[in-house]
């Protein structure tokens, strides 16, 4: 930590805390939470997640300060375990955000007017799809490209719902495979 005489303070402070002392515990969460603030919203911006995420994860950090402030060794300075802590927390909100992007509807419209399917790619899929026997070429078509449920499929193929659960895995697999296969 950059500041030695603030760290000295956190680390009495939680001390006292964890000897029971509350106002100390609320001394030190005032203190800390504005610097978790800066340091919350660097990582934001260095990872791409959006600003008003930010402040949910510095909840979510002083939560985890209070959950965890036992596991702290008081022989050791508080601000590396706070930045561990913020580590976690953030990346747990990544994992939670996934890859997605938010992007304005406004800024893809056009391209979603224009956009009426490669046929080059029909070609693909169509070329893939005939390594595929049948019942589970037909089972891909009807769930994946169609859009059907499993249930409508099982209806119209006479087959049970698991079977044809069954079936769809094992080809997805097996176009998993020719897929790579062709890539490589």
């Amino acid at each position: 930590m950059k500041n030695p005489a603030r760290e000295k303070e956190w680390v009495s402070w939680m001390r006292s805390a964890n000897d029971g002392n509350s106002r100390d515990y609320h001394k030190l969460l005032t203190a800390i939470t504005p610097h978790l603030r800066v340091i919350v919203r660097r990582r934001c911006d260095q990872f791409g997640t959006p600003t008003n995420e930010a402040e949910d994860v510095v909840q979510e950090v002083l939560l985890a300060i209070h959950l965890k402030r036992g596991t702290w060794d008081p022989a050791r300075p508080v601000g590396p375990w706070v930045a561990a802590l913020v580590r976690n927390k953030l990346v747990d909100s990544l994992r939670r955000r996934g890859r997605r992007i938010d992007i304005p509807l406004e800024d893809v419209e056009a391209t979603l007017e224009s956009d009426e399917g490669n046929a080059s790619d029909r070609m693909d899929v169509t070329r893939i799809l005939a390594t595929l026997r049948d019942p589970q070429r037909t089972i891909v078509q009807s769930i994946s490209i169609e859009g059907a449920s499993v249930r409508e499929t099982a209806h119209r193929l006479k087959m049970t719902e698991v079977a044809v659960r069954v079936s769809l895995h094992r080809a997805l697999n097996a176009l998993t495979a020719v897929y790579s296969e062709r890539v490589s």
